[in-house]
């Protein structure tokens, strides 16, 4: 029967970080089972390690919310990445990479006493899409436009999934963000992206740069506690904005304390010429593993 397990990502703790389910033998699955077994975790996503093989020195992996399938997510590539290194492979690796709807996405390992202990994605260049006016965004986070940092731009960015990125002046707007949920749909339907990242630089955690909350309703998730590929595009953004004064970033930032998951993230980014190269880093943590009856 199909080993599964339940992981932490992200987490710096037990029950903390994003949950995560992988299913081992995804290729015995259709499509249509897939969904229901990612609707029967009702995690904010499943992943279905297709084959224990490599073809052409990756893994195939398929990921699924609860409502579709993913070209590419971030917690989900971490973990799933180290279920292949610890459970599948037995042994220290440098590098697991995945096959993923959105192409190829290696995985590093940095290890102590011979666990992992951060896994670190290199995430596909950024892309970058339509400016937003801030008059049309804050109605939709229930914000005041003077909530929003007049200093930088809301900008669509990818690095595999476009969201929707908006800086915030103060932690105070951060906690006043709920969504309005027929003038976000209204929103995204005119937008490749479809979630919305908001972030500011004042934080609970003094060892992190920025706070970030995550709204991905159109998935499924109404607020997601981590976010790799997310934060991706909002390292590509730091970068791209020089949000810092620099060309490159190198931080860790918390996101989920408002729902109480709090996470930690570690985004890295530089600029070389007109390529942007974005990683992001985190732990993850085994919570259960078990067996699917089929």
């Amino acid at each position: 029967m199909p080993k599964f397990y339940i992981l932490d990502v992200f987490a710096e703790k037990r029950y903390a970080g994003n949950q995560l389910a992988v299913v081992r033998d995804g290729q015995r699955f259709s499509d249509e089972e897939m969904q229901k077994i990612a609707r029967e975790f009702n995690f904010s996503e499943t992943t279905f390690i297709l084959s224990e093989n490599e073809t052409d020195g990756a893994y195939g992996v398929r990921i699924f919310t609860p409502e579709r399938e993913l070209p590419f997510a971030g917690h989900p590539t971490l973990g799933t990445a180290w279920v292949i290194q610890r459970e599948i492979l037995g042994r220290e690796i440098g590098t697991v990479t995945l096959n993923l709807k959105a192409g190829l996405v290696p995985v590093d390992f940095t290890y102590q006493n011979g666990e992992a202990a951060e896994l670190t994605m290199r995430q596909l260049p950024p892309e970058f899409g339509n400016q937003i006016d801030p008059a049309r965004i804050a109605p939709v986070l229930q914000i005041n436009e003077s909530d929003l940092d007049p200093r930088f731009p809301v900008l669509e960015v990818s690095t595999g999934v476009f969201d929707l990125i908006v800086p915030l002046r103060t932690l105070d707007a951060q906690k006043r963000v709920k969504i309005d949920t027929p003038a976000y749909y209204n929103l995204i339907e005119k937008l490749g992206a479809k979630a919305i990242l908001t972030f500011c630089p004042e934080t609970y955690d003094p060892n992190c740069r920025l706070n970030v909350r995550f709204y991905a309703h159109y998935f499924g998730v109404p607020e997601d506690p981590a976010t790799g590929s997310a934060n991706g595009c909002l390292a590509a953004y730091l970068v791209k904005q020089r949000y810092f004064g620099e060309d490159s970033v190198d931080i860790r930032v918390e996101q989920g304390i408002e729902i109480g998951r709090p996470s930690v993230l570690h985004l890295m980014a530089e600029k070389t010429g007109d390529n942007i190269e974005v990683r992001v880093g985190g732990r993850v943590i085994m919570i259960a593993k078990g067996e699917l009856v089929t």
